[in-house]
């Protein structure tokens, strides 16, 4: 079994949804970033981990890649254009949205007090509107890969999430629906119970 380190309330969810996606069991150490136990498994005390047997991987979308690899779901398959795609679909968002979102909780309350400079999350709002823009225009369907459901739909949508929580300014009504419509997934709501 699976174990994911990390708190539901980080990018440790987007690992536990993804399991859940997949049918897998995993068993949650709901560590904090920088504690002891996260410690145990990331030097730099980062959050999430696997722990797949004796390994240790780390970084919540390489986890998600790895394990779309391995049990050949949520994926399109390696070495194919369709799986090119993909991953430039999930480095746009992680570029775009991620990158945005974890900027701004860095200057929120990461970042010693001395070091933040909040006027800064004005300018990655405007960043994130026009990303989520361009993101609207990109969904042509129910998921952003085609008929199913891919690792892109579970990163972008954890973004979404993410930025309501972050009181960055609602999306349009197509990305509010679609991110709606992932939160209603038995998975995903079954990866916000544990």
């Amino acid at each position: 079994m699976y174990k994911v380190i990390g708190t539901t309330k980080s990018r440790a969810f987007r690992v536990m949804w993804t399991l859940q996606e997949m049918g897998e069991p995993y068993e949650q150490i709901a560590a904090g970033p920088r504690s002891e136990e996260a410690l145990q498994y990331n030097v730099l005390g980062k959050i999430p981990a696997l722990v797949d047997g004796e390994d240790v991987l780390t970084d919540s979308v390489a986890i998600m890649t790895y394990l779309a690899d391995k049990h050949g779901k949520l994926t399109a398959p390696a070495g194919t254009v369709a799986r090119a795609r993909q991953d430039a679909m999930t480095f746009w968002l992680i570029d775009e949205l991620d990158a945005i979102l974890w900027a701004a909780a860095k200057h929120s309350f990461v970042l010693p007090e001395d070091r933040r400079v909040p006027t800064v999350k004005d300018a990655l709002k405007f960043e994130f509107e026009r990303s989520a823009a361009h993101l609207s225009e990109r969904l042509e369907g129910s998921f952003l890969m085609g008929d199913t459901i891919t690792l892109p739909d579970i990163l972008a949508c954890h973004c979404l999430n993410w930025a309501i929580g972050a009181k960055f300014p609602r999306t349009d009504e197509k990305l509010f629906a679609y991110a709606k419509a992932l939160r209603q997934r038995p998975a995903f709501l079954a990866a916000s119970e544990t």
